[in-house]
């Protein structure tokens, strides 16, 4: 059986924990903020948590 090979973009955007929480960044927050309020982008700049069949598919992708 072949090796799985890790997404080397998913790598890049996501964290796995000892726990296997998967962390990602809120996308958003990146360009156009003057239009954006101060407590919409506080919020976008946390590290958010995956939940779900999304969390299951990056474990995937991540080789895990």
């Amino acid at each position: 059986m072949n090796k799985h090979k890790t997404r080397k973009s998913a790598v890049k955007r996501f964290k796995v924990t000892k726990n296997k929480k998967v962390l990602h960044r809120s996308h958003g927050a990146r360009h156009l903020k003057s239009k954006k309020g101060k407590k919409r982008l506080r919020h976008l700049k946390q590290i958010k948590q995956m939940h779900g069949m999304h969390k299951k598919k990056i474990l995937k992708m991540l080789g895990r």
